[in-house]
């Protein structure tokens, strides 16, 4: 069988031939043109050439290098094409006469490379050559042959037989379509040319771009079909070309079609990100991708960032126009670029500008740590801590602050006075002396860490400075009584005493003396005495003799300076040498004569000697010898007479004039220094005295011998008296004994000896300036001011008080401090005696179950004589009824020109052995707000006691009276410095200036916010938290504490109540209620307004008293908690588990009224179990209406630490109940839900199902809940939810994160791990922080023992972030006032304790 195939064209130059099938043209580009050769018709033509007709070109003919071209027709079908034709090149003597080349042109383009070529000189023959060209529509193919002359230009090049065949060639191989490949810019490209046909004919395959050929070896497929890969390696935009493959061999070769090559610039955006936003941890950015250099589409964004110190980035995908880059670190610059990306390998671009931002400082991580003394010395401290890093400080710009404090003993016996500085630290120091401290003195230091961003402060750690010399004794405080041998001194402790005083050393020396007989200087002697020996009698000291003493003090580092000081000891009256009653030398009828002995002088000599004569009355009546001693006023007898004076002086006598013993006769008539002895009337009787005086200095002495006559003197008769009188100045002559003896003429008369002792004569001693011994004594108005509370003397008055600080009940029975008191009249004998707390609880319920007399009775009976003295201002009272008692108002100072200035409505009420301790006030008004401030100002108040919110029930019950940040009332400038907002209460600081005053004053407010404006608190838990804060807080030497309501009665007669039988529960171990509501309402009127609030102060009392101080400090916790773990060996139980039943026995018991809701029938299917039922007082009722559904809900709100209802404690969602239960979660906000409960477990018949989608959306009732996302570990599974009510779809939506904890195991009691634990209380924090004020929903099986556990430790954790403390009784009685069952067991209860121990430990070590 034979197949036949015909040519689709072809040319074999014949004349015969078929022109239709000869389709060629010449070149109109070339040289020179092809030659139609015919032998037949030449013949003459050279040998050389073969016979027969073809193209021919004559190299001889033509220059070197010209070309001539010969088109044959287009090829633009889509199949494949062989063309077949033969080529004669010779040359006789064997010279190339030119090359012959084949090309393949694609529409009309450039030539390209040669798709075959030939030279040189081949035999004198034929040779056949194919093409086999691939055509693909819609292009069209043009074959060109062309010659080119050579050099040598000899020979001939010819071509016949030209045929276009529409099948394969049979030797040359024939390619498949070529593909455009289009690559990235810097990628390799790859063209597959994959060709049919015997590998044998094809020597090598070429790849043609731009008239370039790259040669490859091949790959064999099979016997008749090949493949060769061609490999462009980093590509570039200037490579994009049109590509084809090349076959080439001596027989022929194959043509594939052109491939465009696509390169593709990767995109780069041509503008940086835009910052939006910083934080301490991230960026927020904007890509800014609108416009880019390369080319798209993008198919990826990233964003590249780094920080600008670090070689290391990251690249992190976005699907969003914003992004937020987390995990930064704080204050760090950041290099931060955008990376896109198109399709293919290599499409992602270089990164675009960087935006350089810089993140903000984050709060410091924590505080210093490490703060140790390296040196300790009396007067400086050499201190050390842990060496700074960025982990620590989170900021390039911070502040290290060291803050040290010390309390220095007030002079004078003034208060003590805290000295507190803050010292700058270098940067980088981890070191720093602190100098000119006070030795042996605590000193407080603690450090501090600030950035911009925020302040961490260290434990405060204390140290003790070495001891050194003390400081001298101040001179004021020496006090004296000179006396005539004796000198009484006293002196203070050194002011600054610088350790412990161990002895005093006093010396003394007589270093001047007015009595001749007096050796000075004298010898010094030292004495020393006790260190708690301030005083010393110095004995057996001449009289008018100055003394140099000094004192100074001792510790173990040896004597301070000495304290000097002169002392002169009085003179003493002169002494008299008479032995018995001297008998008189001779009598007269008006003269007697004595004899006169000389006296002796002691501290200075004798001055001067007078006789006195001293007329007696008709009754007899003698001078009183003990009280006026001696004449200190000379007087003659002229003058006595005209005075009717009964004495005079009769005679003075100088020293000289009696040298010796001397007679002397009275009466005779003669004048004696200007004294006229004037003769005596033989009619009367008469007392003559003899007195000696010395004088010094202007200090008169004198010594009058008492040794009498008395003489009655009767015509013949005549007695004589003579005494002897000491003088002076009367404080001296007091100090003398005084010995009587009066003896008649003839009768001798008994002696009477009258000695006064030491303290009776101090009892005279009218004009001296200091007694021996200090004796204080209540002044008139102090003994007004004395309360009831003074009545109740706990030891000696004072302002300290002392704080409890065991968590044991005060109901023990005994007092927590003796008090030495003598019995108080309110304890026996009285209609309303003191309770003591041993015996409040009995008789707290006498009193409500008594019938005849009660709390009824009790209340009513203040109410009996009251009486009021108004003022007449009654535009700066809120009430007129509770106008206050103008006998304890606080009188303002009066404001120039206005009398009426100095009226506020408040009183001075006293506290517990502190007069006026409280200002009880009425709420400012808009019209008494300067006035408050004033008051406030004047009385420097620290503390302000807020009991009432400035709106209830509609009404205004006080005006704002403090500003948001700055503000003037009047001349006074308040500042709020900083505000605490905590469930119960708010504290508020503000700093108080004064126009023309230098001083600022910092006062805190203490608002309690959990009191309505009828009624009382349903529990006294979180005021008793209330009062001790603000006691702890007041320092003790500020001003009255002002508390104040609405109306300044009732809710402020409870505070202050409180606060005093507190103190005196404390102290006394008694409570007087009764009488001390009695005396407020003698201060201010209505106190305490209703029987209610009478019952709730007892209520009160007794659970502070049955609960006791249970707050634990930090540093203390874990000390504390280990002795609360020990096991008494006689009770065989621990502090723990006593406090545990003390908090059982406090927890309010839930009567059926007060569950009346849950009760109700149609309530009843809503409840887990009917024993967990919430009290109506604390439920949760839905907003939300479902149809006919009701708004219960079994589930309580329950306070946290710093806010009101932060959580909402549930059973798990029964089947019935889960639209109850999301309507639940959006209706209070809940962006948390906390699952402490595994599914299907439970213990009753109702099980745990699953009451949430996943994934997808459901519709609960008119709750629509989305399945967001999901993320676990080995602690939690935290799941994301939208809801939204579709009934009221303008309520918006509700993002809601569930947190289910993994590792509580069923029917255990506590967790199985503390610290996933903490790990669950860390995401739940965390979450709640960024939403905002979102609420927490808890639940377990039955709303108890898990979930309040759980918040019980959330509580926990504030406390230690508000206030360094921790106080788990007063957290879990919190969450029992509001649901009973919250944290059930013992085990549970210690649960807490060990967690809190757990968080203290994680954090010390961090």
């Amino acid at each position: 069988m034979f197949s036949f195939f015909f040519p689709a064209a072809g040319c074999t130059f014949e004349e015969d031939s078929d022109p239709n099938l000869c389709d060629f043209t010449q070149g109109e580009e070339d040289d020179f043109d092809w030659l139609l050769f015919r032998t037949y018709s030449s013949p003459y033509a050279s040998s050389d050439l073969l016979r027969g007709s073809y193209m021919l070109v004559n190299s001889s003919q033509h220059a070197v290098g010209h070309r001539a071209q010969l088109l044959l027709q287009s090829l633009s079908e889509n199949d494949t094409h062989c063309v077949q034709f033969s080529y004669f090149l010779y040359s006789r003597d064997g010279h190339s006469p030119g090359a012959l080349r084949a090309y393949v042109r694609v529409n009309g383009g450039p030539l390209g490379s040669p798709v075959w070529n030939t030279s040189g000189s081949h035999a004198k023959q034929w040779h056949q050559v194919e093409l086999a060209v691939s055509t693909f529509w819609p292009n069209e193919y043009q074959v060109l042959i062309e010659a080119t002359v050579s050099r040598e230009r000899r020979g001939y090049i010819a071509i016949d037989d030209i045929m276009v065949l529409n099948y394969p060639c049979y030797k040359a191989p024939h390619f498949s379509r070529l593909g455009d490949e289009e690559v990235n810019a810097g990628q390799n490209a790859t063209f597959q040319c994959v060709a049919a046909g015997r590998a044998s004919e094809a020597e090598k395959f070429l790849l043609e771009v731009s008239g370039l050929m790259v040669a490859k070896g091949t790959c064999h497929l099979s016997h008749r079909r090949f493949v060769v890969s061609f490999q462009l390696d980093s590509v570039q935009r200037s490579d994009q070309d049109l590509y084809r493959c090349v076959t080439q061999s001596p027989r022929g070769s194959g043509v594939s079609n052109f491939a465009e090559l696509v390169v593709k610039v990767p995109p780069s955006p041509i503008a940086p990100p835009q910052l939006l936003r910083a934080g301490s941890t991230y960026l927020i950015i904007q890509l800014n991708t609108n416009s880019i250099l390369g080319d798209g589409p993008i198919i990826r964004k990233e964003i590249e960032y780094r920080a600008s110190q670090s070689p290391w980035s990251e690249v992190h995908g976005v699907n969003m126009v914003t992004y937020k880059l987390w995990h930064l670190d704080p204050d760090t610059e950041y290099h931060i670029s955008v990376l896109l990306t198109r399709p293919g390998e290599g499409g992602t671009g270089p990164p675009g500008p960087p935006l350089v931002s810089r993140t903000k400082c984050a709060e410091p991580m924590r505080a210093l740590r490490g703060l140790t003394a390296t040196d300790i010395q009396s007067r400086q401290l050499s201190l050390q801590w842990e060496n700074l890093a960025f982990n620590l400080t989170r900021c390039h710009t911070y502040s290290v602050s060291l803050c040290y404090r010390y309390t220095t003993a007030g002079g004078g016996g003034g208060h003590n006075t805290t000295v507190r500085e803050c010292l700058a630290v270098e940067h980088n120091a981890s070191r720093f002396t602190l100098r000119d401290l006070p030795p042996y003195h605590g000193i407080h230091v603690r450090l501090s860490l600030a950035n911009p961003e925020g302040k961490k402060e260290g434990r405060e750690v204390t140290f003790q400075t070495e001891e050194d010399i003390p400081g001298g004794i101040a001179p004021e405080s020496l006090t004296f009584t000179p006396l005539d041998d004796m000198i009484f001194l006293k002196w203070e402790e050194p002011v600054e005493p610088n350790g412990l005083i161990t002895q005093y050393e006093i010396s003394y020396q007589s270093i001047e003396s007015s009595d001749p007989g007096i050796n000075v200087p004298g010898p010094r002697r030292t004495v020393s005495k006790l260190k708690n020996e301030t005083y010393h009698m110095f004995s057996n000291l001449h009289p008018g003799t100055t003394y140099l003493i000094s004192v100074r003090a001792r510790t173990a580092k040896g004597f301070g300076q000495t304290a000097l000081t002169e002392i002169t000891t009085n003179i003493s009256a002169p002494t008299f040498d008479y032995g018995d009653m001297p008998s008189p030398l001779s009598e007269t009828e008006s003269t007697i004569t004595v004899l006169l002995r000389p006296a002796q002088g002691r501290g200075a000599p004798v001055s001067t000697y007078q006789v006195v004569v001293e007329e007696e009355t008709v009754k007899k009546v003698k001078r009183e010898l003990g009280l006026q001693e001696c004449f200190p006023l000379p007087m003659s007898h002229g003058e006595a007479q005209a005075r009717g004076t009964p004495h005079y002086y009769t005679a003075e006598l100088p020293p000289s004039s009696l040298p010796e013993a001397s007679p002397f006769t009275v009466g005779d008539n003669h004048t004696y220094n200007g004294y006229w002895n004037s003769p005596l009337d033989p009619r009367k009787s008469y007392l003559v005295y003899f007195q000696a005086m010395s004088n010094f200095r202007g200090v008169t002495a004198c010594k009058d011998h008492r040794k009498a006559l008395e003489v009655s003197q009767h015509s013949e008769e005549m007695g004589l008296i003579l005494g002897v009188c000491a003088g002076g100045l009367v404080v001296l002559i007091l100090l003398l004994g005084a010995v009587i003896i009066i003896i008649k003429k003839g009768k001798p008369v008994n002696m009477n000896k009258t000695p006064i002792t030491y303290r009776q004569e101090k009892s005279h001693m009218g004009s001296m300036e200091r007694s021996f011994t200090d004796q204080s004594t209540l002044q008139e108005d102090e003994r007004m001011a004395l309360s009831f509370m003074d009545a109740h003397t706990c030891g000696t008055r004072s302002d300290a008080r002392s704080s409890v600080n065991e968590a044991s009940s005060l109901l023990g029975g005994s007092p927590r401090h003796q008090c030495g008191r003598k019995g108080s009249p309110y304890h026996t004998g009285q209609l309303h005696p003191a309770v003591r707390v041993a015996d409040l609880l009995q008789h707290i319920n006498q009193m409500k179950t008594a019938e005849g007399y009660g709390f009824k009775q009790e209340y009513e009976s203040f109410f009996d004589g009251w009486d009021c003295t108004k003022k007449k201002d009654k535009t700066k009272g809120r009430h007129d009824t509770l106008l206050g008692y103008d006998r304890h108002r606080v009188k303002l100072h009066p404001l120039l020109g206005d009398p009426n200035s100095d009226y506020i409505n408040a009183n001075y009420i006293d506290g517990y052995h502190r007069s006026n301790h409280f200002i009880a006030t009425q709420g400012p008004k808009q019209e008494t707000l300067y006035d408050f401030w004033r008051m406030v100002w004047q009385e420097n108040c620290f503390s302000i006691v807020m009991i009432t919110k400035l709106v209830e029930v509609g009404r205004v019950k006080c005006c704002k009276y403090w500003p948001d940040d700055s503000e003037m009332y009047g001349d006074i400038k308040i500042t709020l410095l900083k505000t605490e907002t905590l469930a119960e209460y708010t504290v508020r600081t503000f700093a108080l200036e004064r126009r023309g005053y230098s001083t600022k004053h910092e006062v805190r407010q203490f608002h309690f916010t959990s009191w309505p404006e009828h009624g009382v608190p349903y529990h006294a838990t979180g005021l008793l938290s209330f009062i001790r804060r603000v006691k702890a807080s007041t320092p003790p030497d500020a001003g009255p504490v002002v508390v104040h309501c609405s109306v300044g009665a009732g809710r402020t007669g409870c505070y202050i109540v409180l606060d005093v039988m507190l103190d005196m529960a404390e102290c006394e171990g008694v409570v007087d209620i009764y009488n001390c509501v009695k005396t407020l309402c003698s201060r201010r009127i209505n106190m305490i307004q209703t029987e209610e609030q009478y019952i709730f102060i007892h209520d009160a009392i007794l659970e502070a008293c049955l609960c006791g101080e249970t707050a634990i400090l930090v540093n203390e916790f874990a000390v504390t908690y280990k002795e609360m773990l020990r096991v008494d060996s006689q009770s065989n139980s621990s502090q723990l588990r006593e406090e545990f039943q003390t908090l059982n026995s406090v927890t309010p018991h839930l009567d059926v009224e007060e569950c009346s809701i849950a009760l109700l029938p149609r309530n009843r299917e809503k409840n887990r179990s009917m024993d967990v039922l919430p009290p109506d007082r604390a439920l949760a009722f839905l907003v939300t209406t479902e149809g006919e559904s009701n708004n219960y809900i079994n589930a309580a709100l329950a306070d946290s630490f710093h806010r009101q209802a932060a959580f909402i404690v549930t059973p798990h969602p029964l089947p019935g109940t889960t639209a109850d239960f999301w309507r639940l979660v959006f209706d209070y906000g809940c962006t948390a839900v906390v699952m402490l409960n595994q599914l299907n477990q439970s213990n009753s018949a109702w099980p745990c199902v699953q009451y949430w989608p996943e994934p997808g959306l459901q519709q609960y009732g008119p709750m629509e809940v989305e399945f967001l996302s999901m993320s676990a570990d080995e602690d939690v599974i935290t799941r994301l939810f939208r809801v939204k009510n579709v009934t009221r779809l303008q309520e918006g939506q509700l993002v809601v994160c569930q947190f289910q904890f993994l590792r509580w195991s069923a029917y255990r009691d506590v967790p199985d791990s503390k610290k996933a634990f903490l790990n669950l209380l860390a995401q739940v924090h965390k979450w709640q922080r960024e939403c905002g004020e979102g609420r927490t929903a808890v639940h377990c099986l039955n709303g108890g023992g898990r979930s309040g556990t759980f918040c019980a430790c959330n509580i926990l954790l504030e406390m230690i972030q508000y206030q360094n403390m921790v106080d788990i009784f007063y957290a879990v009685k919190t969450l029992r006032n509001c649901k009973p069952n919250m944290v059930e067991s013992l085990d549970q209860y210690r649960f807490c304790y060990d967690l809190v121990l757990e968080y203290l430990d994680c954090f010390e070590g961090r």
